[in-house]
C-alpha cells in the first residue's frame, strides 16, 4: 500500500510565523502568527521580528499539527523557507526545521520564498474547486520587496522576464501611505480609501522603461513633490483629498504593472495569467485582472486572500512537488537573505 506524503511547511521570512500541513497535495492546516509590535515603528524591525519568531514557532507548529490531526512521526519531510528574507527571521525557521528533521530522521526541503508565492495557485483544499493554471503561464509577482513578471514553465522552471530596476510596487504604495500619515502597513489603508475616491482626480508621472522591466522611484518622487506643493497652498490638503489621492496613486501603480504584463502576454502568446504576492490582495489590481481577462481573453488566476501574504501553505505545496522529485536539502544548507528565483 502506497504511503501518504505528508509535508510540514514552515515560513519565517519576515514578520509572520507560519506552519502548514499538506497530505498528498491537500492542505490540512495553515496557522499564522502575525506581529503587531512593528506598527508603532512604521515598518518591520528585524531584531524584534526574530525575537517574536522564537516565541511563536513552537506553538504555531504545534497548532498546525493538531489541526491537521497529524503526529510528528507521520511526517514525510519538512519544507522551510530558506530565503530570501530577513536573515534573523529566516534563521529561526531554518534552525527549527533542521532540529525537528534531525530528531525525526526525515529529509528537509528548502523552498525559495518567491517560488512559493507563485505556486500558491496549486494549493488544494477540501470541498473547493481545484483549477490551477497549466504550464506555461505568466505570473505577476508583486509584494513589498518584489515586482516581477515570471514565465512559469514548470513548478521548478521559472524565468524572470521583467522586474523592477529600483523600488517594488508594494514599497511604493507603503511609502505613499507613510507620506500621507496613514500608518503602517499602508497598503490596506490605501486600498480602503481608494475605493471611495476618484482614480482620475490627479495625474502622476509614470516611468518609461524599455522591455518588461518596472521602475517606481519616479512615481514616488512625483507623488511626493506634488503633495508638497499642494500642502504648501493648503495645510489640510491631504485630509480633504485623501480618498482621491489614494485612488489616483493606486491607479498609477496598477496601470504601470498591467501595461507591462499585457505586453509580455502579447509577445509570448500566453493567455494564462496569474498574480501572486502581498500586493495581489489589492482590490484595484484584482479588478484590473478581471478587466484585462475580458478585454484580452485571458484566463486569470487570483489567489485567495489568505494566500497573498506570507504563509506556510505555499511553502508546503512547493515542498510536496519537490518531495516527489526527491529534491532534498543537506543539513548544512544556510539561509540566504537575497536572491531572485531559483
Amino acid at each position: 500500500m502506497k504511503k501518504d506524503i505528508i509535508i510540514l511547511g514552515i515560513e519565517s521570512s519576515c514578520d509572520d510565523t507560519s506552519a502548514a500541513v499538506i497530505r498528498d497535495g491537500l492542505l490540512l492546516s495553515n496557522v499564522t502568527a502575525s506581529q503587531a509590535v512593528h506598527e508603532s515603528y512604521g515598518g518591520v524591525v528585524p531584531e524584534l521580528a526574530s525575537r517574536a519568531h522564537q516565541q511563536n514557532i513552537v506553538p504555531v507548529v504545534d497548532q498546525a499539527l493538531k489541526r491537521a490531526g497529524v503526529g510528528r512521526e507521520e511526517l514525510s519531510a519538512i519544507a522551510f523557507t530558506r530565503g530570501p528574507g530577513l536573515m534573523g527571521s529566516l534563521l529561526v525557521g531554518v534552525s527549527f526545521a533542521k532540529g525537528l528533521a534531525a530528531s525525526l530522521g526525515i529529509p528537509m526541503i528548502d523552498v525559495n520564498h518567491l517560488q512559493g508565492h507563485v505556486l500558491a495557485h496549486f494549493i488544494r483544499t477540501e470541498g473547493e474547486d481545484y483549477c490551477p493554471p497549466t504550464f506555461p503561464f505568466l505570473c505577476l509577482l508583486v509584494s513589498g520587496g518584489n515586482s516581477q513578471i515570471v514565465k512559469v514553465n514548470a513548478y521548478n522552471d521559472m524565468e524572470i522576464i521583467g522586474q523592477t530596476i529600483d523600488d517594488a510596487a508594494g514599497e511604493a504604495i507603503d511609502k505613499a501611505a507613510k507620506v500621507m500619515g496613514l500608518g503602517y502597513p499602508g497598503g490596506p489603508v490605501i486600498d480602503r480609501l481608494a475605493r471611495q475616491g476618484n482614480p482620475d482626480a490627479y495625474q502622476f508621472s509614470k516611468p518609461h522603461i524599455p522591455g518588461y522591466n518596472y521602475s517606481f522611484s519616479g512615481l514616488k518622487t512625483s507623488f511626493l513633490y506634488n503633495l508638497r506643493d499642494w500642502v504648501k497652498d493648503d495645510p489640510d490638503f491631504i485630509e480633504h483629498h485623501k480618498e482621491d489621492l489614494a485612488a489616483s496613486y493606486e491607479k498609477a501603480v496598477v496601470d504601470t504593472l498591467m501595461n507591462k504584463l499585457r505586453l509580455a502576454a502579447r509577445d509570448l502568446g500566453i493567455r494564462q495569467v496569474a498574480v501572486a504576492g502581498g500586493v495581489s490582495a489589492n482590490t484595484g489590481l484584482r479588478n484590473a485582472f478581471h478587466e484585462y481577462a475580458k478585454r484580452y481573453r485571458w484566463q486569470v488566476y487570483i489567489p485567495k486572500f489568505g494566500y497573498t501574504t506570507d504563509n506556510a501553505a505555499m511553502i508546503a505545496i512547493t515542498g510536496y512537488f519537490k518531495f516527489q522529485d526527491r529534491d532534498f536539502c543537506p543539513m548544512e544548507a544556510p539561509a540566504y537573505s537575497r536572491v531572485t528565483m531559483k
